[in-house]
């Protein structure tokens, strides 16, 4: 590369806190990393094109449960934070950190506009000594293929004007011990000059410290080979658990025995469906990529038939259950579901399997309601339209007893799960949340 780029300048920058961080998109991934480099020291602008999330962190309030709003009344009040509307701000900006979603189409292919656009967007006001780094989890060879010739359409050259780098987001929402500031930061650069600024640019934000990779394409795989690796082992261990049940055994004893095990095993958990912006997608961003080199991802595609089967199946024991409990069908039973989030003490609804169950039982005739203190109101994207604005039931409707199951979706802790049990004639439960209540253990029915 051209010894145009100032590696050395960029890092005293960096050391003296004088560069600008731009964060484009202020979400669960692009809001903590705004907070983690404004605690670190830097001015930070922070760019969505949801004018509601602007006006929320001026007036210093979170609109993620998550996060704590004292954070952000702290940005409110400074003078080193600024929320815009306005892409052309990015222009000021010395670092673009690009959080914007990465979803599949109806045909499960990767749906790269968000990252496209955003990329046409800021191109006409990249300038000179920039870096922009893509968080956004993709597939092999996005930030070349993709994100690179686009940003150079405007005529700078990546590696000579500006630097290209990705380093994939690993947000684990509402995780208390593992924050953005604790998990290490994966890099790969477009060129050495590229990785090494973007290593000393996530070394001030970072306590787990930067892993610098060869290439950004070999970034990209590993955020893949992450989400693969969990979608894989909870894809075996739904498929154990529609064996070991017909076997008349339960999967969480066999689990919790074996995790007793100090080597050679990983406890994974089965559930109604996979949620979650990363697990649910990321192995379909492989299959299709790789279907460009002719190579099969047999194992990969056959774990996603698997967890794409579960919210059938779990819809299925409910009906079993109804049936020989009360002699009902599904059609005109009253179901209370048990939680909305993907995951439990979160409010985040992304791909929840929740939407899929409350679709699937709907469908079938049942009535439905939902208990949910993380999410009040259900919000969706263009998958389960029919379901925005539906309001969760309070806390008294789900002890008024008026359902004739309550189906367990997301097992969120505080939830008095006995009194439900009480409350409720028959309690289906994928989580294994119920495995406290001591009373009335006839009515529970794991699924």
């Amino acid at each position: 590369m051209s010894n145009e780029f100032d590696v050395a300048a960029w890092q005293d920058r960096l050391a003296r806190r004088e560069a600008r961080i731009g964060v484009i998109g202020l979400g669960y991934v692009g809001l903590p990393l705004v907070l983690a480099f404004h605690d670190a020291g830097f001015p930070v602008l922070g760019f969505d094109t949801d004018e509601a999330k602007i006006r929320q962190l001026d007036k210093g309030e979170s609109y993620i449960r998550h996060i704590a709003g004292d954070a952000i009344a702290g940005l409110a009040g400074s003078d080193r934070f600024h929320g815009t509307t306005d892409v052309a701000e990015l222009g000021n900006a010395d670092a673009i950190l690009i959080c914007v979603p990465t979803p599949l189409t109806r045909y499960r292919d990767p749906d790269l506009s968000y990252v496209e656009g955003t990329a046409r967007a800021i191109a006409p006001h990249l300038r000179a000594g920039q870096i922009v780094i893509l968080e956004s989890t993709t597939y092999p060879g996005t930030t070349d293929e993709v994100l690179k010739p686009i940003l150079e359409s405007g005529g700078l050259v990546a590696g000579r004007d500006f630097l290209i780098a990705y380093s994939p987001e690993r947000e684990d929402p509402g995780n208390p011990t593992h924050g953005t500031t604790e998990i290490p930061k994966v890099v790969g650069g477009d060129d050495p000059a590229a990785a090494t600024v973007a290593c000393s640019l996530y070394d001030t934000i970072t306590s787990g410290g930067t892993v610098a990779v060869g290439s950004a394409a070999t970034a990209e795989a590993v955020k893949l080979t992450e989400n693969i690796f969990r979608a894989v082992n909870i894809a075996l261990v739904n498929e154990l658990k529609v064996v070991y049940d017909k076997m008349g055994i339960d999967i969480w004893e066999v689990i919790d025995a074996a995790k007793t095990k100090p080597f050679g095993f990983m406890p994974f958990y089965p559930g109604p469906g996979l949620g979650g912006h990363c697990i649910p997608i990321d192995p379909f961003y492989l299959t299709w990529k790789a279907r460009e080199f002719e190579t099969p991802t047999r194992f990969v595609e056959l774990a996603g038939e698997i967890n794409s089967a579960m919210p059938a199946h779990v819809v299925a024991r409910l009906a079993e259950a109804l049936n020989d409990r009360f002699g009902k069908g599904l059609k005109g039973s009253r179901i209370l579901m048990m939680g909305m989030a993907y995951k439990k003490d979160v409010d985040d609804i992304r791909e929840s399997p929740a939407l899929k169950l409350m679709a699937l039982l709907e469908e079938r005739g049942a009535e439905v309601s939902f208990y949910d203190p993380f999410i009040p109101v259900i919000s969706t994207g263009r998958e389960h339209a029919a379901l925005s604005g539906r309001k969760s039931v309070t806390w008294q409707d789900v002890l008024a007893g008026n359902h004739d199951a309550a189906f367990i979706v997301t097992d969120h802790t505080d939830v008095d799960y006995q009194a439900l049990v009480r409350a409720s004639p028959l309690v289906v439960d994928t989580r294994n949340a119920t495995r406290g209540v001591s009373d009335h253990r006839d009515r529970i029915v794991r699924a």
